[in-house]
């Protein structure tokens, strides 16, 4: 596929401008031609999947967005259609003009911790209700958080990791493009192929992290160095980053943040009360 598809009519939809790229997508903004509105695409990147593993990666798209479809919570994005172009599948949801955590993060740095708990808790909500109906996120990070006009938080992305996950990583060999952000990854996405909830919450616990201290906990030059800290580096305390930062609020994030999954918050409802007290 092209790098750039602006100005083309794909079905229903014309694509107007791109809004972003990942290592796992890329985003356009485009006029739904039937509603008179504008949407945003999100074509997923399967340039490096070997033939052989994009058909399969394909249908298990199909079966995610199709799950994703069915949710239904004011903090997550709506899925609105699903199809392919050029071999490339796309999902179609709404516009949100505010653009992303991401980017709102580059523009007016860090948050005070009370900002960060007010806007994390209806993400941290619209988890919980997630893996009420079985579906495990895998790939929380700013970017996946948007922003609506008025700057209300809505998660997106919900099973693009999963769908190209096993297949992505029996081809890849090491490389971690196509399954999560290194930034973001529990440890035991690092170590084991077996991820339950907990992941999400650690995930959610690096973006918290991230909001209030202006930084990530771990960094590093290479993807995989990354990952490495996040499975055997001590978490950096929040306190040396953000002195006036109140006590309760570090503890908070350490046990978000703690390594094994059994000493994290063992729910996505124990973190939420975590952040409501803070609140």
């Amino acid at each position: 596929m092209a790098n750039n598809l602006v100005g083309l009519s794909i079905g229903r939809y014309h694509l107007i401008e791109k809004l972003g790229e990942g290592g796992m997508a890329i985003v356009y903004k485009a006029f739904d031609t039937h509603l008179e509105c504008n949407v945003a695409i999100k074509f997923l990147r399967t340039d490096q999947l070997a033939p052989v593993i994009l058909e399969r990666a394909l249908k298990r798209f199909e079966r995610e967005a199709k799950k994703v479809a069915k949710l239904d919570h004011p903090n997550i994005v709506k899925v609105t259609d699903y199809g392919e172009y050029e071999g490339k599948p796309y999902l179609v949801m709404p516009y949100l003009p505010g653009g992303t955590l991401k980017q709102f993060l580059r523009e007016h740095g860090r948050m005070s911790w009370r900002e960060a708990v007010e806007l994390l808790i209806p993400v941290a909500k619209a988890l919980e209700y997630a893996h009420e109906m079985k579906l495990i996120h895998r790939d929380v990070k700013p970017s996946n958080i948007l922003l609506t006009g008025k700057g209300i938080p809505m998660l997106t992305d919900f099973g693009v990791a999963k769908a190209l996950d096993d297949e992505a990583t029996q081809d890849l060999k090491g490389t971690t493009a196509m399954v999560g952000t290194p930034d973001y990854m529990a440890p035991e996405q690092v170590i084991s192929k077996t991820v339950d909830h907990r992941a999400d919450i650690y995930a959610l616990g690096v973006v918290f992290f991230e909001m209030i201290t202006g930084r990530r906990p771990y960094e590093a030059d290479t993807p995989m160095a990354v990952l490495v800290k996040h499975a055997t580096d001590p978490l950096p305390r929040p306190l040396d980053l953000v002195p006036d930062l109140p006590e309760k609020v570090e503890q908070v994030l350490i046990k978000a943040l703690a390594k094994k999954p059994e000493d994290r918050y063992q729910d996505m409802g124990n973190f939420i009360n975590s952040l409501e007290k803070l609140a």
